[in-house]
């Protein structure tokens, strides 16, 4: 009988880490998980036996757990994952995406890893012509697509060199239970339930017609999975996610008419305010190698996604919202919602 393999998932306490922790658990593998806990939350993980708080930023306690553990597939998910806030705090991208990959990736070959799977994103493709198809070569506008293109990169160089096995996964725009509903900084869709479980209005930068694809967790996180044992996958980049584009003025709609059941209460009509620097207006990706690799499409309709995530929140109740000190860099065009902490 063939030796069970050691799973380790990087941000195993994270939205998406937890998720995929769990699936790959409930399916007989033995999974371990790391997380600093800085957008993860303990409440998030099932087995907290095999549970270790660790930041990658820590080189040494990073390769004296990877020493420890010795896992022959990764699925790297931990992240800054604040793509419209990398531009002000650069140093936070980078060390805490760039940096932390290299801290685990060294050790990891080190002692034995056999398959990486990189959770990427679709941040890479910047401004190109949408939809996002995998054979389009990187061009990030922000800062956070930099780190991940570079990361990206990394793997494949890395490979090359040492023989291990990879798999990049783009997925976009997920969203569901567990989310960080108190970040303020990314997800969109937690960032105005919140406000609304606060008894606040949202707020929508620019005119409200940037167009994205939301996609819910559960579509994602068997995909993710599969990613790891589908052999076909292998060297392969795959975009993870809906085929329902949207604008984002269509889904502040569902997501009032959702909460309210229909009736919205005129002060709880979103607020406009200048588009952030960089942020692409169109962004959502094709998904034929999705469809080709897996057979598989995502299923959850957008309106019965965010159906499940207000129902969840309104148990977990409402969040408090968690404000940097300060950012690395200062400019004008910081976003208000920041700088006037309106959340």
């Amino acid at each position: 009988m063939a030796k069970k393999q050691t799973i380790l998932v990087t941000g195993s306490a994270g939205f998406m880490g937890s998720h995929l922790a769990d699936y790959l658990e409930e399916r007989g593998h033995d999974v371990h998980g790391i997380d600093d806990l800085s957008g993860g939350f303990l409440r998030n993980v099932k087995n907290k036996k095999k549970f270790t708080k660790l930041d990658l930023r820590d080189r040494k306690k990073t390769a004296t757990h990877i020493a420890r553990l010795k896992p022959t597939v990764i699925f790297h998910l931990a992240a800054d994952a604040t793509e419209g806030r990398s531009q002000f705090t650069p140093f936070s991208a980078l060390d805490r995406n760039l940096g932390a990959y290299i801290n685990l990736l060294v050790p990891a070959i080190r002692h034995g890893m056999k398959k990486m799977i990189l959770t990427s994103s679709m941040s890479v493709y910047g401004s190109q012509q949408a939809p996002f198809r995998e054979e389009m070569d990187p061009k990030p506008e922000d800062i956070y697509g930099t780190m991940k293109t570079a990361m990206e990169l990394t793997t494949k160089i890395m490979a090359q060199v040492y023989g291990f096995t990879w798999v990049i996964a783009r997925p976009h725009n997920v969203y569901g239970p567990r989310q960080s509903l108190g970040d303020p900084y990314r997800n969109v869709l937690g960032i105005f339930i919140n406000a609304l479980l606060r008894g606040k209005k949202f707020y929508i930068y620019g005119d409200g017609e940037q167009e994205r694809a939301f996609s819910y967790i559960t579509d994602v996180t068997p995909i993710m999975a599969k990613a790891g044992f589908a052999k076909a996958a292998e060297g392969q980049i795959i975009n993870i996610g809906s085929d329902e584009n949207v604008t984002v003025n269509h889904v502040a709609r569902l997501v009032l008419e959702e909460f309210f059941h229909g009736a919205i209460p005129k002060k709880f009509e979103p607020q406009y305010l200048p588009l952030r620097p960089q942020e692409v207006k169109y962004a959502f990706c094709a998904h034929d190698a999705l469809a080709e690799l897996m057979n598989y499409r995502a299923k959850t309709s957008l309106r019965t996604g965010i159906r499940e995530m207000i129902a969840w929140a309104r148990a977990l109740g409402p969040q408090e919202v968690q404000y940097l000190e300060e950012m690395d860099l200062d400019h004008k065009d910081i976003p208000k919602t920041w700088t006037h902490k309106l959340y």
